[in-house]
């Protein structure tokens, strides 16, 4: 007896009707990438959401994406992986250069105010208050307990992620998640309470 499943079915006409998809984007059909997006964008975004954890940033992942998906719909190449996989990693990939970007703002942020400004033609009164800024960020990075402290340091100034800094630590990696975000919240207030 040969029973048809209609699961594997199903499964298959969904990524014949993605690939169709693809190929009609190639062909400059906007009909198609909407078909596109509807059918995947609630996963995109909840990828996107997980990496990022913010809604912002993520939903503008998801559009880069769809914006890529449909710029480089011809050069699909579907021997290489399904349609939903390429678009998997497009958006990880994207959201991932976020998280790097964000990260190195970040420590482009606390590194300039651990630095002494340039020589420069600056006044007197403008390096006093260079100088008060680089002693509060001190002052509030001195009132962190040592291992939040630690940990951000590693993160900001060495660049480690975070399973990097459970590794130097031997922390366990929800600890040192914790501790980061422990860190970053009490320095944010330690800064905006501060004035």
């Amino acid at each position: 007896m040969n029973a048809v499943h209609p699961e594997p079915e199903r499964q298959v006409q969904a990524v014949r009707e993605l690939r169709h998809w693809i190929e009609r984007c190639g062909r400059g059909d906007a009909g198609a990438l909407r078909l596109f997006y509807d059918r995947l964008a609630p996963r995109a975004l909840a990828l996107a959401a997980r990496i990022l954890r913010t809604q912002s940033d993520a939903e503008e992942v998801v559009q880069e994406s769809f914006l890529h998906v449909w710029k480089r719909a011809r050069d699909y190449d579907p021997t290489r992986g399904e349609p939903d996989a390429w678009l998997v990693t497009i958006v990880r990939s994207r959201a991932i250069d976020r998280l790097r970007s964000r990260a190195s703002a970040e420590r482009t942020v606390l590194a300039s105010a651990k630095e002494p400004p340039p020589p420069s033609a600056i006044s007197p009164l403008e390096d006093a208050e260079k100088r008060a800024e680089r002693e509060r960020i001190a002052a509030a990075l001195g009132g962190l307990p040592d291992e939040q402290r630690t940990c951000l340091e590693l993160a900001y100034y060495e660049g480690l992620s975070h399973s990097q800094i459970a590794e130097r630590t031997g922390a366990p990696l929800g600890t040192v998640k914790t501790r980061l975000k422990l860190a970053v919240d009490k320095l944010g207030l330690l800064l905006g309470g501060s004035r």
